[in-house]
């Protein structure tokens, strides 16, 4: 028997996507548990999958539905005919592979929370996924990097007060620490270490770390004092007042007021604002990655400082940062 859409959309507010919705939470026949302990147990698994990834599924589930209601079609169960002309739908419109194919995961752990057959396992729905990514491809969009030169030159416009003083900070610790937009905008005063060498930063949590088994990331002292990280982020600091706690990066409205933590959207509007809008969050990471990639830096010592988790991913910049030295086209008599 088919659950109705309620229960079904119940399921996914109470637990995250992916195998965990499976996870029966509730107390078994005959076990005595108290109704705390039962929350608990519903706490841990919301807590397997983001509320990112969790809100996504939930819009990408809205999305199906409501298009199967406009053409006549059944959401739950969903026919492979269904899916399949949903999916061709969504690749004419021009939605990129990687929203496509999480729409479809979306749309079988809908099945899954309802008991019912997936309908990304058929023949068919597989063959119009693979023709969908054959004919739109799978290579990611990536960031253009801000690199070294470009920063010092933004850096250098940003003006006096507790906004220029908070953006330097940001976009100088996000390039020399690698750091993606989120996890800037998650470290707080306490993640902070200074030292001799220069400031320890405690990353508590990151995308490649869901688990916050945590790791230390090495930011030395710059060679200008204009553009060093160490500096800029005791700048920060000093603004902040003594005895600091809690974010370490802060909104800051037009009149120098501090407000409460920044969110990595926040972070990703100042280096477009900053920078230009060619950047985006992820220049800061790629930049650093790029540069060191230049200067020589081998893929292992960039993996420690950006903590990627593939060698492949940082090979990329790499790959990029080498295409003119010993290239085959050049000292040739072009």
């Amino acid at each position: 028997m088919t659950p109705p859409p309620a229960k079904l959309e119940a399921a996914f507010a109470r637990l995250p996507p992916g195998e965990a919705l499976t996870v029966r939470t509730e107390a078994p026949a005959g076990l005595s548990v108290t109704p705390a302990a039962v929350e608990r147990a519903r706490e841990f698994a919301r807590a397997a999958r983001s509320e990112a990834t969790r809100g996504a599924y939930r819009s990408d589930w809205a999305h199906f539905t409501a298009w199967c209601e406009a053409h006549g079609g059944t959401a739950l169960p969903a026919g492979a005919a269904t899916v399949a002309l949903y999916l061709g739908e969504l690749a004419d419109q021009g939605f990129k592979v990687s929203t496509i194919e999480r729409r479809l995961a979306a749309i079988a752990e809908a099945h899954k929370a309802a008991g019912l057959p997936s309908p990304r396992s058929d023949a068919n729905v597989r063959a119009v996924v693979k023709g969908i990514r054959r004919k739109l491809g799978v290579a990611q969009k990536q960031a253009r990097p801000l690199l070294p030169a470009e920063l010092r030159a933004v850096v250098g416009t940003l003006p006096e007060g507790p906004q220029g003083t908070r953006d330097r900070a940001l976009l100088l610790l996000g390039f020399a620490g690698a750091f993606r937009r989120s996890e800037l905008a998650s470290l707080n005063v306490g993640d902070l270490e200074f030292g001799d060498d220069g400031l320890t930063v405690t990353l508590r949590r990151s995308k490649t770390d869901q688990e916050g088994r945590g790791r230390k990331v090495g930011v030395p002292f710059g060679s200008d004092k204009a553009t060093c990280p160490v500096r800029a982020v005791r700048a920060w600091l000093t603004s902040l007042g003594e005895g600091a706690r809690g974010p370490l990066f802060r909104r800051v409205d037009r009149w120098g007021n501090l407000g409460g933590r920044m969110t990595g959207q926040a972070v990703w509007r100042v280096v477009r604002r900053v920078a230009g809008d060619e950047f985006s969050g992820h220049s800061l990471r790629a930049g650093l990655a790029t540069a060191a990639a230049k200067a020589g830096k081998s893929a292992t010592v960039i993996m420690k400082q950006t903590g990627h988790k593939s060698l492949a991913m940082v090979s990329r910049y790499v790959r990029d940062a080498s295409l003119f030295e010993d290239n085959a086209a050049s000292g040739i008599g072009l």
